[in-house]
């Protein structure tokens, strides 16, 4: 059976996209065959004549990836929003056909797959369609990634309720230090209590990692991480 993950999180700016690429540069490193998925991408900018996500290409960098961008991207849509209603302001429909296609084409090229979602779970992809749904169909267990800071335990206990109420299978936390917050008494005690709370392990704890993401993407953190998927 195909190995992978999707990574998703409590909220927009938790550090998906770093998490994403930087697991997928340590199996890499290992000599695993991983390959990469943004499926629904939003806040793009344009380059010529098309739409580029910056995350998206960041993900085919960490993996090394040599497969084309709209493989690894296939829905690309300008306003930062959620891509149902970005597609609406766009007036331009979302073609799932064409991400289950692109998905079916990259997990027949890769051993393992990790796959970033969009947002949080409850998303909308399309109108009553979220990524929580999306993830249900791709069926691959989640990571989700999380702050270490005041308030993570209501958001991750959240998200791993709805995970649950979906019936989607959680492989661990990853406990992201998105921003330099010099660490207090919740910083400290929060990873404790998240496992506790949630009944889900705490696979890995990412620093800050500061604004260079190419030196992001080796940091021994990763490693770890990726040793214990």
């Amino acid at each position: 059976m195909m190995r992978g993950f999707l990574v998703t999180a409590t909220d927009t700016g938790v550090g998906k996209t770093v998490v994403t690429g930087g697991i997928a540069a340590a199996l890499a490193r290992r000599g695993i065959d991983v390959g990469v998925m943004k499926p629904f991408a939003t806040g793009a900018r344009r380059v010529g004549r098309r739409l580029v996500s910056d995350d998206a290409l960041f993900l085919q960098r960490a993996a090394g990836s040599e497969d084309p961008l709209d493989l690894l991207n296939p829905v690309c849509l300008k306003p930062p929003l959620a891509p149902s209603m970005a597609a609406e302001v766009e007036k331009k429909p979302i073609d799932l056909q064409a991400v289950w296609s692109a998905w079916r084409t990259l997990r027949g090229l890769h051993s393992t797959m990790i796959v970033e979602g969009v947002g949080g779970l409850l998303v909308p992809l399309l109108p009553r369609f979220t990524v929580a749904r999306f993830a249900k169909r791709l069926k691959l267990p989640l990571l989700i990634v999380t702050r270490p800071t005041l308030g993570t335990i209501n958001h991750t206990a959240l998200t791993v309720h709805a995970a649950r109420s979906y019936g989607l299978r959680i492989a661990g936390l990853v406990i992201n230090h998105a921003a330099r917050v010099r660490p207090g008494l919740a910083e400290r005690l929060n990873p404790a209590a998240l496992a506790a709370e949630t009944r889900v392990p705490v696979l890995g704890i990412i620093p800050f990692l500061g604004a260079d993401p190419g030196r992001a993407l080796r940091h021994p953190a990763f490693d770890r991480l990726a040793s214990a998927l």
